[in-house]
């Protein structure tokens, strides 16, 4: 365990993330004092913030103790001219990173970036002006990037400045539609989904109350233009075909697709995409298909509980291709149980023969509410990732014409890397970026679905739908209530 004492109470999930990066199997513990009780920590990080005397500068000083209590490690950072609070936190961040980093012997390849969302920066700085080479200077003096990451980061935002610049941000928006079934939960997912045999019989209420809310909020974007649709789950394909059908007619029903530039449905797990539904889908006018494997490892896929195997997600997409779909996404996850840079090298040539045209490569997140968390033990030192394994899909991706072109990370993530997509030109998935960017109002539906508002640069609300299935169902009336309220008190506000 590591415990961290702090002498203000400011910054404390910036800390937290940033101990936790370098050590990613300790326990991290905060506290404004020593704990009355005993602890055994391999390591205390005392940081403590002091201010301006007339002998002295205010400064941030951090010293690393062992267990015992002797000191390791000492250093500080002056924080002269009373700076605001982000550069504080940045302050911090460095200190915090140059302490670790020399400690360790390690360095982190994005530094001290601890965020989901890093590729905010260089967007934000690309609208005020700033070249390229300006940005990655900032980027890495700032928070101590690595070159390769920091050209991936303002490469990542120069492809989704260019793709963003015909979407509507002031009256457009984006639909979001969830269906919380699976044909199996995988080890690794944290989604508030559930396996479809248990819930076949309540498939149609769920439509039900889910149409229910398609209605409303239909009537509340009503004068909008609708930009993108994503159907998400979950696995969407778990809906037969004729429930398939229903779903997509009800939203053609309600909703305008004048403005529509992509309709994305997550086919998603190979084992429940039938040519039925995927002849439902062309028929509405789905634009762009996910089949994910995940891996093209059957050893993989029996151990992480994917009930599925590669032929079956080779004749899934090849199927896709011959009913006429031309934008079809591959999810890849890098850092599973078992798997190395052989590994990702064999997924990689199989994806190479079937030749999708974008690829969303994902590193493992061990998340709380996952099974493999659970079994943490278990499977401890059987997965992790590296940038040898990252970069075998960024050289798959240049390879077959793919630009990175939308990025997030996510806590706990295997080597501390990232998820990135790639994709051929004209092929990038617009609600990605957009849901990454925060940009655009994004309405919600169904189970677990979390409406975002997006009323001005820095006021986004959202409003959350609860995950429970049973509880949606029968809240129904509930969830539109709060969404009733969240739309008309931000217009209210707004004005």
């Amino acid at each position: 365990m590591i415990l961290v004492q702090i002498n203000r109470k400011d910054f404390e999930y910036d800390i937290h993330s940033l101990v936790k990066a370098f050590y990613q199997e300790e326990e991290v513990r905060i506290c404004l004092e020593p704990p009355e009780d005993e602890t055994e920590a391999s390591l205390i990080l005392v940081i403590s913030y002091e201010d301006e005397t007339k002998e002295t500068e205010a400064l941030l000083r951090a010293k690393l103790l062992d267990g015992q209590g002797k000191l390791l490690l000492e250093m500080e950072e002056p924080l002269e001219d009373h700076p605001e609070r982000k550069e504080t936190k940045n302050r911090l961040k460095r200190l915090l990173y140059r302490l670790l980093s020399q400690y360790s012997k390690k360095t982190l390849p994005w530094g001290n970036l601890t965020g989901i969302r890093p590729v905010k920066i260089p967007m934000s700085l690309l609208k005020k002006g700033w070249s390229n080479g300006q940005i990655a200077e900032y980027m890495r003096r700032t928070y101590y990037t690595s070159r390769e990451k920091t050209a991936l980061a303002v490469a990542v935002a120069n492809q989704e400045h260019h793709i963003l610049q015909g979407i509507d941000y002031q009256d457009g928006y984006s639909l979001y539609v969830g269906i919380p079934f699976c044909p199996s939960i995988c080890l690794y997912c944290s989604f508030s989904s559930s396996p479809i045999a248990l819930w076949r019989d309540q498939v149609d209420r769920y439509l039900e109350a889910l149409f229910r809310e398609i209605e409303f909020g239909s009537q509340a974007f009503a004068g909008k233009k609708l930009n993108t649709i994503y159907i998400g789950g979950g696995t969407p394909t778990t809906l037969e075909a004729e429930q398939m059908d229903r779903l997509l007619g009800k939203l053609e029903t309600c909703f305008s697709y004048e403005h529509l530039q992509e309709f994305t449905v997550e086919a998603g797990r190979p084992d429940s995409i039938t040519e039925a539904k995927l002849r439902v889908m062309k028929e509405h006018g789905v634009t762009r298909i996910s089949i994910n494997p995940q891996t093209m490892n059957q050893k993989t896929l029996d151990l992480i509980g994917r009930k599925h195997t590669v032929q079956e997600t080779r004749e899934a997409f090849e199927l896709a291709r011959r009913l006429g779909f031309d934008n079809i996404n591959m999810d890849l996850i890098a850092g599973l149980p078992g798997e190395g840079a052989a590994e990702m090298a064999h997924t990689l040539e199989e994806l190479a023969l079937l030749d999708p045209d974008s690829v969303t490569v994902h590193s493992l997140a061990v998340k709380r509410a996952s099974r493999l968390h659970l079994l943490l033990e278990e499977y401890k030192g059987t997965f992790s990732n590296t940038e040898e394994i990252m970069g075998l899909a960024a050289d798959y991706a240049r390879r077959t014409g793919m630009f990175p072109y939308y990025l997030y990370r996510q806590k706990n993530m295997a080597g501390n890397f990232e998820n990135v997509g790639y994709a051929k030109p004209g092929k990038a998935g617009i609600y990605n970026i957009l849901i990454m960017e925060e940009v655009q109002s994004i309405l919600a539906l169904g189970a677990g679905a979390s409406t975002k508002m997006v009323w001005a640069a820095d006021r986004i609300e959202r409003i959350e739908n609860v995950k429970d299935i049973r509880s949606y169902i029968e809240r129904i009336d509930e969830m539109i209530d709060r969404k009733r309220s969240g739309i008309d008190g931000g217009k209210d506000a707004k004005l």
